[in-house]
């Protein structure tokens, strides 16, 4: 991706709340112009380089399958949440998406369960992608310790997965809506679970997991491990720690900023009706090896697809309303290496978790900013480089604000040289030659009544008996009062 400049980009600048200005002049008192942002490769940042796997205790069995995949350092939160869930301590973790979570939490509960012991460990997650592929990746963790693993999730016939929980696995990861179902049927008891993770909390309680939540945990022994990992901890989160967890260690490995530095974050001022033609010519301009276009709404994800494939670029779709087996032909494609661009909803992409994304388009701006990071957090995985370039329209200011607020970053903005902006559509134009004129008449109706208002504020006594005229006189001519003749 080209440096962002600080040009103005055409058309309006996003509205934005007033921050205390800082001191720009050096201490020659000149002003050396605000840096660029540049992409910074700081491997530090996510692995813990002064360590290794080896050093953490993990079983031999454990620690073979990590050297098979070249596993040699952890990153931070894996360096220090693995070893105190080893110990059996209640854990409440928080780190950036892409740094590993998975086996942070995936190697002690593949360490601690013993083979033999079935329903001993239990993942909640989001999603059933993200069921999937948690599942996958910790086969992969034990392929020679001998656990069983089973995914449990909504969108695949109970008649298939029963027979598989018949058999007594030792580690479950399914959602909380399919995982209730399953408990409800006889075939997954909760009193034998010895470890409860939680993966992604905070998207489990914004998608409205929170009650499902609550009645599994509530129905488990008291004597067991838990741990939550998250991109962010809210009260909320704080607040379900404190009702299902024992004095739980808490890690934090984000820093100051949520966002990863190898993002190099960007956001271009555009009027809503150039958001498509901008998008083409960003992915253009920018020929990104692989890229996640984030939209609001599921007709949003359906249209913008249809443009980019109009344009000449071969985009896909996922979204929640589409059938499990075309959302699972598009992951697959994924993460082979299939697809170059991606139209998703949040919902939608919260299973995404895959390496190689470069660019992540925010094209409808979230309104919550913790979906930002999120987002952002689906590139610059493991020490990559990543990019992220957001859509902001003139009166979503505040919103960006509020973003940069959370994320602890300022956001430089950026322009395209090439892109003209197009014309007003005409219902635009209508709407605001709509909204003038009856901004004109509210104008001129406070005027009139202020006048009115000041006519009755008058000092009485200066007029004849006391009586302030609420009306003019009768027309005159000549200086006389013109009456009707009879």
């Amino acid at each position: 991706m080209t440096e962002p400049t600080d040009t103005k980009p055409a058309g309006k600048k996003p509205r934005r709340k007033s921050k205390a200005k800082k001191k720009t002049t050096d201490k020659n008192g000149k002003n050396p112009g605000r840096k660029k942002v540049t992409p910074v490769v700081d491997n530090a940042e996510t692995f813990s380089l002064d360590q290794s796997f080896s050093d953490l205790g993990l079983p031999e069995e454990i620690q073979k399958a990590l050297d098979e995949r070249g596993f040699v350092h952890p990153t931070k939160i894996q360096a220090q949440l693995i070893p105190i869930a080893l110990t059996g301590k209640d854990v409440l973790g928080q780190a950036r998406t892409g740094t590993g979570k998975t086996a942070a939490f995936g190697l002690p509960a593949l360490s601690t369960v013993k083979v033999g012991e079935p329903f001993s460990a239990m993942v909640l997650v989001p999603t059933r992608e993200l069921a999937i592929q948690v599942a996958d990746e910790m086969k992969d963790f034990g392929r020679f310790s001998g656990h069983r693993i089973v995914p449990v999730y909504g969108g695949q016939k109970i008649t298939t997965q029963a027979p598989k929980l018949e058999k007594n696995p030792e580690i479950i990861v399914g959602t909380p809506g399919r995982v209730m179902d399953m408990h409800e049927r006889g075939y997954l008891p909760y009193d034998k679970v010895k470890v409860a993770i939680l993966d992604e909390v905070d998207r489990m309680l914004d998608i409205g997991f929170r009650d499902d939540i609550r009645k599994i945990l509530g129905k488990m022994s008291r004597q067991r491990q838990t741990i939550f990992v998250s991109a962010t901890i809210s009260d909320e989160i704080e607040k379900l720690s404190r009702s299902y967890m024992d004095s739980p260690e808490k890690i934090v490995t984000t820093g100051k900023s949520l966002t990863v530095q190898q993002v190099a974050q960007t956001y271009v001022s555009v009027e809503r009706w150039d958001k498509p033609r901008l998008l083409s010519h960003v992915l253009k301009v920018e020929n990104p090896e692989l890229t996640l276009v984030f939209c609001r709404t599921k007709r949003t994800v359906d249209k913008i697809q249809k443009s980019l494939e109009r344009d000449g670029i071969k985009a896909h779709a996922i979204h929640g309303d589409m059938v499990q087996g075309k959302r699972n032909r598009v992951i697959k494609d994924l993460r082979e290496g299939e697809l170059q661009v991606l139209v998703c909803s949040d919902l939608a992409s919260r299973g995404l978790d895959v390496d190689g994304i470069t660019h992540v388009v925010n094209y409808d701006l979230p309104e919550d900013p913790e979906i930002y990071i999120h987002r952002i957090g689906r590139t610059a995985r493991a020490g990559r480089d990543g990019c992220g370039v957001s859509f902001v329209s003139p009166d979503q200011g505040d919103l960006l604000t509020a973003i940069e607020m959370l994320a602890n970053t300022e956001i430089p903005s950026r322009i395209y040289e090439d892109f003209k902006p197009g014309r007003i559509p005409a219902d635009v134009r209508a709407d605001r030659e709509h909204e003038s004129s009856k901004k004109q008449r509210e104008i001129q109706n406070k005027s009139r009544k202020l006048s009115t208002d000041g006519l009755d504020s008058k000092d009485e006594s200066k007029f004849p008996g006391g009586q302030v005229p609420k009306k003019l006189p009768p027309r005159r001519m000549m200086g006389r009062s013109r009456t009707n003749r009879r």
